[in-house]
């Protein structure tokens, strides 16, 4: 690795309250000369981002890309090229759907020291600032994360939707908002229980955070009439039941 290469920072900035930003993290972006960042870390993390430091908006906006992947890969190492330590700001976890791997390849193969800084996945905390512990003794010790929106490009889905349909635990799915009909439609045709409970959280842990819940049968009609919109994560699993008794105990943080 170059002596005057800067070094890249794959930060996790949590599912949005900005009190769930890690302490390093928070470190990282207030000391960061380069900020390549999207929408997903939110308007309160977003706003707090230093004057002095370069920003690149590479975000996805109404269906339009800013910057494709590859372009986001190049200039990661453009600017770390020019000796500047940069923080490639994402949403929840950078290796948790945040395609943090392949950037981290991109550097690798370019000669350019990185470091991974995790952060809280909208997975976990989302749903349970909804109330819905993803986990509980008397309904699953199971969970398992899958993405409701995969790569167009791929010939065949990557998703085994006969084995999902027959795992008993949890199901957390990220960025399933447009595929929401066809992915209940694929759980039930593979043999879910149709009243399987199920809960679309949109903008979680933030103050204008939603909660529309329903079962398999039901929930993408529900999310059309309420006009759900991304990002949201949705859960699959008699945990959502919970929503009902713990939903309304957890306050959250103004901000």
């Amino acid at each position: 690795m170059s002596g005057n290469y800067g070094k890249v920072y794959l930060v996790g900035s949590g599912p949005g309250d900005p009190e769930l930003l890690t302490l390093k993290a928070r470190r990282l972006i207030d000391s960061a000369e380069v900020i390549v960042f999207d929408q997903l870390p939110g308007k309160a993390i977003l706003g707090s981002m230093p004057e002095s430091a370069e920003k690149i908006d590479v975000g996805k906006y109404a269906g339009n890309h800013m910057m494709t992947q590859s372009e986001i890969n190049k200039v990661l190492v453009q600017k770390a090229k020019e000796g500047k330590n940069v923080v490639r700001l994402k949403g929840g976890d950078p290796y948790v759907f945040g395609r943090g791997g392949e950037e981290a390849e991109v550097l690798v193969a370019e000669g350019i020291e990185f470091e991974i800084v995790p952060g809280i996945t909208s997975a976990i905390a989302v749903p349970a600032y909804a109330g819905i512990p993803v986990t509980h003794r008397e309904s699953t010790s199971m969970v398992t994360f899958i993405t409701g929106h995969e790569d167009p490009t791929k010939e065949e889905s990557g998703l085994d939707w006969e084995t999902l349909a027959k795992f008993e635990g949890t199901l957390v799915v990220f960025m399933g908002v447009k595929m929401l009909r066809r992915n209940t439609e694929e759980l039930m045709k593979h043999g879910k229980n149709p009243k399987t409970p199920v809960a679309v959280i949109e903008r979680g842990t933030r103050p204008d955070q939603r909660v529309t819940v329903g079962t398999l049968e039901n929930i993408a009609n529900l999310a059309e009439e309420r006009k759900v919109k991304a990002p949201a994560i949705t859960v699959v699993g008699d945990v959502v039941n919970l929503h009902n008794i713990l939903g309304e105990q957890h306050t959250g943080t103004d901000f």
